[in-house]
């Protein structure tokens, strides 16, 4: 039951805060969705760094990782926004925006996990 707790305190936290940045942001860029982006690729960074440094060290507890990595991270970030932003994209006929935004965010949140697991092996 203790985990449940953390799971769901960290995605309560991460949901919230995605919330807010993705109402911030995603307006000012009509044909590119800047909020849903960054917080997909700020947290697939937290993840490579928590998991890396968890791998590496134990840096983290169980708990702490049910907190960080499925709680917060997983509710930060969000495929099915992603999903349907694209849906929406194609919708519209918007296909050099769709494969920017596919291609972008695709790419970099990979780069964003092997940077966080790099920069795991530093500390």
């Amino acid at each position: 039951m203790k985990q449940l707790l953390f799971v769901f305190l960290g995605g309560g936290i991460g949901s919230v805060l995605r919330f807010l940045i993705s109402k911030t942001l995603n307006p000012t860029f009509q044909s590119f969705y800047l909020g849903t982006f960054i917080v997909n690729i700020v947290g697939s960074l937290l993840i490579g760094l928590i998991l890396g440094l968890t791998l590496k060290n134990n840096y983290f507890t169980q708990n702490q990782i049910l907190f960080l990595a499925v709680g917060f991270c997983g509710g930060f970030t969000t495929f099915s926004t992603f999903a349907f932003e694209n849906y929406s994209l194609l919708k519209n006929g918007d296909l050099i925006n769709f494969a920017m935004y596919t291609i972008l965010s695709i790419a970099t949140g990979i780069i964003a996990i092997m940077a966080g697991l790099w920069l795991s092996k530093t500390f």
